[in-house]
């Protein structure tokens, strides 16, 4: 049964056969359903069996067959019930036609037999006649149904096709709009995760715990070892703590593990079907009415461009009549908005033409990627570019950096024009690539044009003209169009043209005899080669005109003209200073997939640097790798860094990068402590000078800062992708710790050299452990020191031995040595320096002189072991012990030992075991040996360390060989103590018990341990005394107003102080003790500083104020005092050899042993500085900075940086935000080194350098001075701070660069109360700091530091009126004037660097209404009745006259009619459209109905509210603009019937006693508003009293009585006895 005789349309979808029942013997073709849902018919679903199993056609889902097979599945009832029915109808139907033929047929015959009775036999002849006739016109008839039928058929084909494609266009844009929105969507949803790590607290808390652990633990190794390594270092340390830390099990119970194992409770979930359902109605296809095909674009967008230019592919229909029209669409000069929405149609119309631009294949549309936090606004949002990735060969013709500057170019491709003085950034796609040297791009501004050519080429070629005849000749060099795929048409240049029988390539070539041809793609950048060969009818090769024409269309004379104004889009260029890594074999094939790889197919800012020949030289600059980083890539930099390209030359960046201060180099000829960091030969070693505070502290700054970036995921913004040999990191070491260090070496394998600053050594990592630096840590030079050993060479003159570097690896790495620097040499070389063993008795054994003594070195040529001792000058405060002092002269040339003692005698001669201080207190080498608190710590000095170490020595001899024995301890009885290994004088703090445990306090150290009695012996009083001093820190007390030093003070000054060596001056040496000192370390660059000052700095103490008075001059007899160290003025003489007195007297514990009666102990007695001496301060003098250069009159955009206190508002121009940036860098470059700070007085100091919390070097002038601080403005910043006065010094940085920051005020406006108050001055920095405002200078400064008077306008709106309508300030009269009415705008801000085109613009159709008319009142002195209509304050309010002439009609009709009238039709009014101050209006009113109002000020923006008031009322109202409707001018004829007035004879009380206040006026009391509404219910009279500045009015109550006098009887109001009533 075939399709024709099926009774039913329903067929099958896969084979097109109609479906059929089973009848009688036929077997039918029933439609089974699969699984899927899908119908087919069941001869299809045989064929397609396969296993039992079906693959359904259409969505590939399987349906497995049940048993009895195909038959089983399920047949769809609803197509059977169709087929029957139609089969049915026929039945019927044709039943019902055989009924009516024979009716017709024997109504026929009837009729023929009458006829036949009654007429004559018909004309045969007439008959035929009509019959051929009737078939003739038949004939014609089919010919034009047929032709009717081709042209539907055609026609439908062709309409068919433009619907699909418009609806596919119009799919894809709806498409790509909803993606672009989830796309936002999914930003906004990323950008919450950003504090992630927020929502961990607990884990964080467990890190914190563990690296506190950690931390502790580190500390305590390095200690052991330390003691381990030098044990008597264990006097200086707790050691029984040491040992507990490190013994300490770890407990993973105590620390919550769990913490890892939950999860954040925030979840992303989809609502899948709320998203379907709103998919389902925002994304569908609408019907509506149909509309011409002829008519496109749409006619939406002809409306929307306002042009009646013909789009482009009527251009091309009615070029095929008339040639002169060929003229390009885009170069019709039009408005921008114009140009915008053309072009938009025309790509809606175009869509597939776009789909097939010259490419491989298209490439779906993606979103830019973030180049930095502040995004270039010239960056395109979206960009669609496909890179050609065929390797050709060289382009030929001439597509270079002409093409950028040529005069043809178009106005728009003059700001991408190569400039030699200024860098230029641009934002381009790369086209096609050869290699890095050889490259195409296009300018990603110009291809929304370049899309609108292409359209237009296509719609050119595919109309058939521009086809070559037999007579035309294609020739070298011409410009031809190319069909490139099927459909797209581009402009091609010809390179090279081949004829038939030639093989060489020829100038010109007739089109018939083409052979083939090589072409390159203008707007591309590539080439290709095309062969036109064919066979002819002949059979001879031949070119054949038909091939020619379906491939190339030639260029006439007008298109060229046209074309001469769209110059080629793919500009040559090469990456500057780049060539390959082997320049025999060039560029790799590497090279080229990188470069193609790294720019990818998205928009890339190309720096260009200048041309050379027909290239431009650029750099490319790529996207982060990851979306937390914000700094682009340069393309060049990763070429090199992966060892595909370098440099042939310097590359020339645009920024310099930071790099470290050079370290300081020891002075020649000093003594100074420091550590062999690293040793790489005795020529090449570095060096760290010990005791530099503040490096310690950007130490642990620095560990905590990258570690918890580590530990939080935050150090993204950090990473380092692409290192620069000599660009300054943080690197990250084998301990895991973070140290400063700086790229030296690219050695290969995407790793990096590096060398660590401030240690010397040097280490291959891998780029994942380095991190960018933070400016902050550039605060500190390079601690590490380049030297070499001082006086020796090596035995062979060529190079060190490898034991010889060992052994002094052994001798000195990683130990404290003493350094002495030799000579001064540049900084490129290493430091002489000569090193010595550092001990408690000073310098030992000269490293150099034991490596020769050794063998493994030698002196150089005429020194000797005598020239490399330490030079002994008067400032040296070693003391060499006796045995060094005899083995010296033992080794004197002339031997004479004539004058030698002995040992015995030696030490009995200089054994002091007392303290004498020397005459001179000022500058003495000390050692810290234990701390308590700021006010009270013990020191050792230095020059008594022979003294210790003889004293220990002699106890060690006596008390060694000595067994324990039986003495009863009892406090204060001195004793010596084996401590630690080592004997030392010690003192019983307290009675020993049965215990068996002393605590004893070390005489030499300060500090108490407990120990034993087996570790205790007798000492003989001989030996009683003491080394150490108790010290105090002066000129400071604890901060906070505390009498006590708290513990976190306790704790920074122990654990920097504690062992470390430091400079003491004694301010006054009393009885007292402690004694009052100043203690100075050294810092960064070698001078000492007080450390008093940095407890200062840290907020830990304050300075001790003094009184000027408060000067004690030195008492003269102090020099004829006793020495420190007697015992008593009776003891015996100190020159004579000393004998154990017959009484020694008992020395009290603290104290000793300068205050023998005294019983005090310093945890006791609170810190008291002792009386001072005044030390005179330095005059210095400096002048302020120059004053900023004031703008002219008239508008400018200015940057608000800050608000004063005082309401001033400090800001700058746009120049002087270009200069800020300039001064910046100028000053960080200029300021290497911290000057010495002194005390100075500050009363003639105005121009200062401040350094900032961010240890940057800012200008500032100095305002007050406030004992440790000063108060000062940041001059280019206007900011104002109290700093220390340590980080201000009275210098001028750049004094020749103006202040950058001007001062503003507002003009017109008042503050209330005469001064700007805390919550207007918040207000303002809410609205303004950090913002570029539009302000118009109105009044210059007759000095130019004082203040700018200026408007000053935020979105349109002025902040006057702001300020004025939160209650912060009010306007004088002039001001108000101006501002009336206006909201000051600048007319060019808001400008574009577009053409505005009026044309066609309509005037506004709302008439522009006059002000509100007032009523004639009666003259002053006259009565008259009065009702009150609105309160505002008791002595402000609003009226209205009740009698004439107030009562006014206009056309017989009062307001209140016109009013009611209007209301009955009030949808018929315009909506408000235009909100300027002061306009009238028609607002709603809570009643439903609309009264006359007048525009006061805009509330919010979000919703749009405008504070209205009621003119006829008086209250005022805030509406949105729906409930708002223009006035119709016939209502402005009535006056306006409420007045406000101020009420004469009382004020406000000057002394509020009622508690509430009214909010807008708190001068005025709630109670005193009600009584005045009371007193008001009554009739009324007032009198004018006068009307400037202001209507002013006596109010009476009926009894003829001043209204406000019971207000003033009670208390609630005062009499105004100022009244003029004149």
């Amino acid at each position: 049964m075939d399709r024709g005789d099926n009774p039913s349309s329903a067929v099958c979808m896969l084979c097109g056969d109609a479906y059929s029942l089973p009848e009688d013997e036929v077997v039918g073709n029933l439609p089974r359903a699969l699984l899927c849902g899908h119908i087919y018919c069941t001869s299809c679903l045989c064929s397609r069996e396969d296993d039992r199993v079906i693959t359904c056609p259409e969505c590939k889902v399987e349906s497995t067959l049940p048993e009895a097979g195909v038959s089983g599945l399920q047949e769809d009832s609803r197509i059977i019930g169709l087929i029957y029915t139609a089969k049915m109808n026929k039945i019927k139907n044709s039943r019902i036609d055989k009924a009516k033929l024979r009716r017709k047929n024997k109504l026929l015959f009837t009729e023929d037999d009458a006829k036949t009775d009654d007429e004559q036999p018909a004309d045969v002849e007439k008959v035929e006649k009509a019959v051929d006739e009737a078939l003739a016109q038949a004939a014609e008839n089919i010919a034009q149904l047929d032709h009717i039928l081709q042209t539907l058929v055609t026609g439908l084909a062709v309409q068919v096709k433009k619907e699909r494609a418009r609806l596919v266009m119009e799919i894809d844009e709806a498409v790509d709009r909803a993606t672009h929105i989830l796309s936002k969507r999914r930003e906004a949803l990323l950008t919450e995760l950003t504090n992630m790590e927020g929502r961990f607290s607990s884990g964080h808390v467990e890190v914190n715990r563990v690296q506190e652990r950690m931390k502790a633990m580190e500390i305590a190794m390095q200690m052991a070892r330390e003691v381990r390594r030098v044990p008597s270092l264990e006097q200086y340390c707790a050691l029984d703590k040491v040992l507990e830390t490190l013994q300490a099990p770890v407990d993973s119970q105590s620390f919550d593990m769990t913490c890892i194992t939950l999860g954040s409770g925030l979840s992303c979930v989809l609502q899948s079907e709320s998203l379907s359902r709103s998919l389902a109605d925002c994304l569908k296809m609408k019907a509506g009415s149909p509309e011409p095909l002829s008519e496109t674009p749409p006619p939406r967008a002809q409306q929307q461009a306002g042009s009646s230019r013909k789009p482009p592919w009527r251009q091309v229909e009615g070029r095929r009549s008339r040639s002169s029209s060929r003229t390009l669409p885009s170069r019709r000069k039009l408005s921008a908005p114009q140009q915008q929405q053309q072009q938009q149609d025309g790509l809606r119309a175009e869509r597939p033409a776009r789909r097939s631009s010259p490419s491989q294949e298209p490439h779906p549309r993606s979103s830019l990627a973030h180049h930095s936090p502040d995004h270039n606004p010239g960056a395109p949002d979206v960009i669609i570019e496909e890179l050609i990735e065929e390797e050709q060969e060289q382009a030929v013709p001439p597509t270079g950096p002409e093409l950028a500057n040529d005069k043809w170019r178009s106005h728009r491709r003059k700001k991408h024009q190569v400039n030699a003085a200024p860098v230029i950034f641009n934002w381009v796609l790369v086209t096609h690539v050869l290699n890095p040297s050889h490259f195409y791009v296009s300018y990603a501004s110009e291809k929304r044009q370049f899309v609108t050519l292409s359209r237009w080429i296509n719609l050119l070629c595919s109309g058939g003209e521009g086809r070559f005849t037999p007579n035309d000749k294609l020739e070298t060099g011409s410009m031809v169009f190319m069909k490139w795929k099927e459909g797209v048409w581009c402009r091609v240049s010809v390179a090279e043209v081949f004829q038939s029988g030639c093989v060489e390539a020829v100038g010109a070539c007739p089109i018939t005899r083409l052979a083939r041809l090589r072409v390159f793609f203008l707007d591309y950048g590539f080439t290709k080669n095309i062969d036109m060969q064919s066979v002819d009818e002949d059979g001879t090769p031949g070119s054949s005109l038909n091939c020619v024409n379906d491939l190339l269309r030639r260029v006439d004379v007008s298109v060229q003209l046209e074309l001469s104004h769209w110059p080629p889009h793919a500009i040559k260029c090469s990456l500057k200073d780049l060539v390959p890594t082997d320049l025999r074999k060039g560029w790799s094939k590497e090279a080229q997939v990188e470069f193609r790889r790294v720019v990818g197919s998205a928009a890339v800012e190309m720096q260009l640097f200048g041309q050379d020949r027909d290239f431009l030289l650029v750099d490319l600059r790529k996207g982060p790798m990851d979306r937390g980083n914000g700094l682009p890539i340069s393309v060049r930099e990763y070429l090199v860094f992966i060892e595909v390209a370098r440099f042939y030359s310097p590359v020339t960046l645009g920024k310099r990068p930071l790099l470290y201060y050079p370290p300081v180099y020891p002075k020649i000829n000093t003594e100074l402590n420091a550590v062999v960091t690293h040793i790489n030969t005795p020529a090449d070693f570095y060096i760290q000078l010990v005791d530099n505070i503040e490096f310690l502290l950007l130490t642990a700054k620095l560990q905590d800062c990258y570690n918890a970036m580590a530990v939080g995921g935050g150090d993204g913004d950090l990473h380092l992708y692409c290192p620069v040999i000599g660009q300054a990191c943080v690197a990250r070491f084998d301990d895991k710790f973070w140290y400063r260090g700086q790229v030296i070496g690219h050695p290969g394998n995407r790793k990096v050299e590096v060398l660590y600053v401030d240690f010397g050594n040097k280490k291959i990592l891998s780029v994942n452990d380095l991190r960018k630096i933070k400016d902050e840590f550039f605060a500190l030079p390079a601690m590490a020191v380049h030297c070499c050993l001082a006086d020796v060479v090596p035995l062979e003159e060529e190079s060190w031995t490898d034991a010889c570097t060992d052994r002094l690896t052994s001798l000195a790495h990683q130990k404290l040595v003493t350094v002495i620097a030799t000579e001064i040499v540049p900084r490129n070389k290493p430091l002489p320096v000569r090193l010595f063993e550092s001990g408690l008795d000073g310098p030992m054994d000269n490293m150099a002189e034991l490596l020769v003594t050794e063998e493994l070195a030698r002196f150089r040529t005429g020194l000797g072991s005598r020239d490399a001792e330490p030079p002994l000058d008067d400032s040296a405060v070693w003391d060499p012990p006796l045995e060094d002092l005899l083995s010296a002269e033992g080794r004197s040339a002339d031997g004479d030992s004539s004058d030698k003692q002995t040992p015995a005698d030696q030490d009995q001669e200089q054994l002091q075991p007392q303290l004498q201080l020397p005459a001179c207190l000022k500058d003495l080498k000390v050692r810290v040996t234990h701390v308590r608190s700021p006010g009270s710590f013990y020191v050792q000095l230095t020059r008594n360390d022979t003294q210790l170490k003889r004293v220990c020595d002699l106890l060690k001899q006596q008390c060694a060989p000595t067994e324990p024995q039986e003495v009863e301890w009892k406090a204060d009885m001195f004793c010596a103590a084996l401590i630690n290994g080592v004997w030392e004088r010690g003192q019983i703090c307290s009675s020993v018990t049965s215990s068996n445990t002393a605590e004893v306090l070390r005489c030499d150290f300060g500090n108490k341990v407990k120990l034993h009695v087996s570790n205790l012996r007798p000492l003989q009083p001989d030996l009683e005394g003491s080394l150490m001093l108790e010290c105090t820190l002066s000129d400071i007390r604890p901060a906070g107003g505390r009498s006590t030093w708290t513990a976190t003070a306790c704790d920074f000054i122990s654990y920097y102080l504690t062992g470390a060596s430091a400079v003491m001056t004694i301010k006054e040496l009393t009885d007292e003790r402690p004694v009052p000192v100043v203690l100075s370390c050294s810092n960064q660059v070698g001078q000492f500083v007080s450390f008093a000052d940095s407890l200062v700095s840290e907020g830990l103490a304050l300075r001790e104020r003094k009184p000027r008075e408060a000067v004690v001059p030195k008492p003269e007899e102090t020099a004829s005092e006793p020495p420190v160290g007697e015992k008593q003025p009776g003891g015996p003489d100190t020159d004579s050899k000393r004998s154990p007195p017959s009484t020694p007297a008992r020395p009290a514990l603290i104290p000793f042993p300068f205050s023998p009666t005294s019983n005090s102990t310093p945890t006791s007695t609170p810190p008291k500085p002792a009386p001072r001496t005044h030390v005179s301060a330095e005059k210095v003098k400096t002048q302020l900075y120059h004053p900023p250069e004031l703008p002219c009159h008239g508008h400018i955009q200015m940057s608000v940086s800050a608000i004063g206190e005082d309401g001033v508002i400090y800001a700058r121009t746009h120049h002087a935000e270009c200069q800020l940036e300039q001064l910046r860098e100028r000053i960080q470059q200029s300021m290497k080194t911290l000057p010495r700070q002194k005390p100075y007085t500050w009363k003639s100091v105005l121009g200062c350098a401040v350094i900032g919390p961010d240890m940057l070097w800012y200008r500032g002038q100095l305002l007050e001075a406030l004992g440790g601080q000063v108060k000062v403005r940041y001059v280019d910043y206007g900011l104002v701070e109290n700093i220390p006065v340590v980080h201000v010094y009275p210098m001028l940085l750049c004094e020749d660069v103006p202040q950058l920051c001007m001062p503003c005020q507002l003009h017109g406006v008042n503050p209330v109360g005469r001064q700007w108050q805390q919550d207007a001055v918040a207000l303002l920095k809410e609205l303004l700091l950090n913002r570029c405002v539009d302000v118009q200078v109105t009044e210059l400064p007759t000095e130019p530091r004082d203040c700018l008077t200026v408007h000053i306008s935020l979105d349109g709106m002025a902040l006057s009126r702001i300020l004025c309508h939160h209650q912060h300030a009010s306007m004088d009269g002039s001001s108000a004037l101006a501002q009336q009415g206006n909201i000051m705008t600048s007319p060019v801000a808001y400008l574009d660097d577009r053409d505005i085109d009026t044309e066609g613009l309509k005037s506004p159709e709302e008439p522009v209404l006059g002000p509100f008319t007032y009523p004639e009142l009666p003259q002053e002195g006259q009565r008259f009745q009065v009702r009150v209509k609105h309160l505002w304050t008791p002595n402000e309010l609003f009226l209205w006259p009740v009698e004439e002439p107030a009562d006014v009609k206009v056309d017989a009709e009062s307001l209140d009619e016109a009013l009611a009238r209007i209301n009955q039709d009030v949808d018929s009014l315009p909506w408000l459209t235009s909100f300027p101050p002061g306009a009238p209006c028609l607002a709603e009113y809570s009643d439903g109905k609309y009264y006359r109002a007048k525009l006061m000020n805009f509330i919010s923006t979000d919703p749009v509210m405008m504070l209205v008031k009621h003119v006829d009322f008086g209250s005022d109202d805030t509406l949105p603009t729906s409930k708002l409707r223009g006035m119709p001018a016939e209502l402005l004829r009535f006056p306006v019937q409420a007045l406000k007035v101020r009420v004469a004879g009382f004020k406000a009380p000057s002394v509020g006693l009622e508690r509430e206040v009214l909010p807008y006026s708190p001068k005025w009391s709630t109670k005193a508003a009600l009584d005045m509404i009371d007193l008001l219910h009554t009739h009324i009279t007032a009198s004018v009293v006068s009307r400037q500045p202001e209507l002013t009015v006596l109010l009476y109550n009926e009894g003829g009585e001043l209204v406000h006098l019971p207000l003033v009887s009670s208390g609630l109001a005062d009499l105004d006895l100022d009244l003029d009533l004149d």
